[in-house]
């Protein structure tokens, strides 16, 4: 578990694979980015699918540059099998900011599998 810093200063512990991907995104390291999915990892963000951490890394850094992105981790929880992080995420995009649920779904220190939906929080 590594600990990150809310915006009120509370500590919230996550899971090693998904601070490192938080990290990756917002240094905008695609290498280390794609280096935290499984070989046959799927990404789901609204709707669309993605497959292969190639594929994905590339997608994520790209929806990052392009809404100059920021990300405010908020809760991270288990659910279902799931680690759920709840985040607020602003940028240059219609609807900023969005509270977001990121579903991972860990598998042997990987993202096995990312489904990103607009939190009912």
């Amino acid at each position: 578990m590594r600990n990150v810093l809310s915006s009120n200063s509370r500590a919230i512990p996550l899971p090693l694979p998904i601070a490192a991907y938080y990290h990756a995104a917002d240094i905008f390291d695609g290498d280390l980015l794609a280096n935290c999915f499984a070989e046959d990892a799927i990404l789901v963000d609204n709707g669309e699918e993605f497959h292969d951490p190639e594929v994905i890394s590339k997608f994520i850094m790209k929806a990052n540059r392009d809404a100059a992105g920021r990300t405010e981790i908020t809760n991270c929880a288990e659910k279902n099998d799931e680690t759920v992080v709840t985040a607020t995420i602003s940028g240059n995009f219609k609807g900023s900011p969005i509270p977001l649920d990121f579903r991972f779904t860990l598998n042997n220190g990987k993202i096995k599998a990312l489904n990103i939906v607009v939190s009912s929080v």
